[in-house]
């Protein structure tokens, strides 16, 4: 039996295998803080009482027929104001996408601008670059980050790769690290974007940048910057990727948003109509009223946000008292998004049952066991698995799940010799 080498080829998710992993030992009834899943327990973070009362309103109404295959006017609308007035953004409806969450929109952005062996350029750790990469048969320049810079690239880092490149792709509050880019940084970068188009000729593809800003809304204290504000003139070359997933906490809703340049955008609608990705009708309909209503969405975000950060706080005050007492331990002070970026350096270690932690992913599982406390390491996210830094989710949960699981990790690595 033979399917195609696309298909044969495929590398499966490193979370996916530890989330696995997770599930089995819960299931058997072990006390575990999952801190691996980009999501949120419904539980703990629900999505606006005003979004949910909207979404079965549209389903009483019998609003369950095909959306437009770009999303419904009103949203598009509605988007478009938002960005106006959140982001200082301008842009028309008709310059707006809807999806199904994210990830069909990055599909579509490779797959509308990518020939195969073109260069696409990302940093690493960034979340499925390298999937999208792979995918559209693209030519992949990872380029290597650093703690010092956050984890975020520098336009130097940058500058060596771009001639040639067709895609740039970048995330701020970003996946995995939960940092973000400075008004300096990102402005260095729109810079080089803008003279490398400089230098090409009419018929030399440009090349673009896909900013994923997601998490946008989910900032700490810093400002988010994008391009387009920064510089007006990176509005020919920037496709932004957002939507309703982390934002209102609705990961399930699948209510995603892109925009950009008309060719670019009018091109990926295009193509997703024969994937059919769209967002469900009725949350269409209900997420247009809800970010209409400014007074409602300030007032989530104000009870949402700090639970979040009460959280990322509480973990990364955890970490360095550990590195206070010795341990070798760092982490980043969070910025935004669900995430804090913890430094583990215990890799070459021995268990005490004579097990050597040869990796990354030796030592997930070793805390998954013995500390009750599951990350995500570096290499899910591009890294080599001799990188000992992870990513840490708090969405999934409960501010006394890490609490408790605080000593734990600190006994689990005191026991690693």
């Amino acid at each position: 039996m033979k399917v195609s080498k696309l298909a044969s080829n495929l590398i499966g998710s490193e979370i996916i295998k530890i989330g696995n992993e997770v599930n089995d030992l819960k299931a058997k009834g072990a006390q575990i803080s999952n801190l691996t899943i980009g999501d949120l327990n419904s539980n703990i973070y629900p999505i606006p009482s005003e979004l949910k009362q909207g979404i079965e309103k549209a389903y009483k109404n019998n609003l369950t027929n095909y959306p437009p295959a770009n999303g419904v006017q009103s949203l598009r609308t509605s988007v478009s104001n938002d960005l106006k007035k959140r982001w200082n953004l301008d842009y028309s409806a008709n310059d707006i996408l809807i999806t199904a969450g994210s990830r069909p929109l990055i599909y579509a952005v490779f797959k509308t601008i990518v020939d195969e062996g073109d260069k696409v350029i990302y940093p690493i750790p960034s979340w499925n670059n390298n999937h999208y990469a792979y995918l559209t048969n693209a030519n992949a320049v990872e380029v290597q980050t650093q703690e010092s810079n956050n984890f975020l690239p520098t336009a130097e880092d940058l500058r060596p790769h771009l001639e040639g490149a067709v895609l740039l792709c970048l995330c701020s509050p970003l996946n995995p690290t939960g940092t973000m880019f400075t008004k300096e940084q990102l402005s260095d970068i729109c810079e080089l974007v803008l003279e490398e188009n400089k230098r090409r000729g009419a018929d030399e593809k440009p090349l673009y940048l896909m900013y994923d800003q997601i998490y946008a809304m989910l900032t700490f204290g810093s400002d988010h910057y994008n391009p387009v504000n920064l510089f007006p003139e990176m509005k020919d070359y920037t496709i932004y990727v957002d939507g309703t997933s982390k934002c209102f906490a609705a990961t399930g809703v699948r209510v995603g948003w892109g925009f950009g340049p008309s060719l670019v955008i009018d091109k990926m609608k295009a193509l997703l109509t024969h994937v059919g990705a769209w967002a469900p009708k009725p949350e269409q309909e209900a997420v247009a009223e809800f970010l209409a209503d400014d007074s409602a969405v300030d007032t989530f975000l104000d009870d949402y946000k700090q639970k979040l950060n009460t959280s990322l706080k509480e973990l990364h005050a955890g970490i360095q008292d550990l590195k206070s007492k010795g341990f070798a331990v760092e982490s980043i002070s969070p910025m935004g998004a669900l995430y804090l970026t913890i430094k583990l350096d215990y890799l070459g270690k021995t268990t005490p049952d004579g097990k050597t932690i040869e990796n990354s992913s030796d030592l997930v599982f070793y805390l998954i066991n013995n500390a009750g406390m599951a990350l995500v390491p570096f290499s899910a996210f591009g890294n080599d698995k001799s990188v000992p830094w992870f990513r840490a989710s708090v969405g999934g949960c409960s501010l006394d799940d890490i609490k408790d699981c605080l000593p734990k990790l600190e006994q689990a690595l005191e026991n690693l010799k």
